[in-house]
């Protein structure tokens, strides 16, 4: 296995006490099929930041999201060595509960999957499943999520009606609402912004931006513009191992590892 040098900075030796760890991954491997997707994963994801994952197709981005939430047990033949800490607490243990797990994760996906439901019924569902019964409580929930997500002038007088009618920007909107809904501790975007138009885009970042005030956010990008736009720090994956990590302005503007360079120019994708 190829081991890339460590990207090692004073300033970015110090990140973590610049920002407490919220998710800590140590000696994480995943396998897939025989396959080794994940090599030797070892990272501290600060809090209340927004930290993107780029890197060329194929390389385990979206893996590493994945584990972040236990979506990868889901898949077929998977194996996990290692171990992600959330707040201190080993998400991998033998005794971990996934639901409690994933109750800390809101996730983004490519495309937006609202519930076949009204929508308010979409932003309510969370919390009901939870045990929420309180009609008076769920009304003030499903205000105040799709009031954060800059949606509720939009629909406030159409609440009973299909989801499945909102444009997919509103969609997406929508399914961030639905996420929050429940009290996640992270925001968690694999590729969030990819099917929609460039002012939908716009609204869920600048939304993600207010977010991070909040919440650990950590995104899929494969748009060097955007992780430029939204991120405090960036992760760099290639081959399934970190090659680099630091503040974007950093990664982007002066990368210390020569595969990076060329990924930042555009001569790998």
């Amino acid at each position: 296995m190829h081991t890339y040098p460590r990207f090692e900075t004073e300033e970015t030796q110090n990140i973590t006490q610049m920002a407490l760890p919220h998710i800590e991954i140590k000696d994480l491997n995943v396998f897939i099929e025989g396959q080794h997707i994940l090599k030797d994963i070892n990272l501290s994801i600060p809090n209340n930041s927004i930290t993107s994952i780029i890197g060329p197709s194929g390389c385990g981005k979206t893996t590493l999201l994945k584990t972040l939430n236990r979506l990868v047990d889901d898949g077929k033949g998977v194996e996990i060595k290692g171990s992600v800490l959330v707040n201190g607490e080993d998400i991998y243990a033998p005794h971990a509960e996934v639901t409690h797990i994933r109750k800390k994760m809101g996730l983004l996906s490519q495309r937006p999957f609202p519930l076949p439901m009204s929508i308010f019924d979409n932003v309510a569902y969370g919390p009901r499943i939870h045990g929420e019964r309180n009609k008076a409580i769920l009304k003030q929930i499903v205000e105040q999520q799709l009031r954060n997500v800059g949606l509720w002038e939009e629909v406030k007088e159409r609440l009973d009606a299909s989801a499945t009618g909102l444009s997919i920007g509103q969609q997406q909107r929508l399914c961030l609402a639905r996420g929050l809904a429940v009290k996640p501790e992270i925001i968690l975007g694999d590729e969030s912004t990819s099917a929609l138009d460039p002012i939908s885009t716009q609204t869920i970042e600048n939304l993600l931006i207010e977010l991070k005030k909040d919440y650990t956010i950590v995104l899929v990008t494969h748009i060097l513009r955007q992780a430029r736009r939204v991120s405090d720090y960036i992760l760099f994956v290639y081959n399934g191992e970190i090659v680099e990590f630091g503040k974007t302005e950093d990664v982007l503007l002066n990368p210390q590892n020569e595969i990076t360079k060329q990924y930042v120019k555009g001569f790998i994708s």
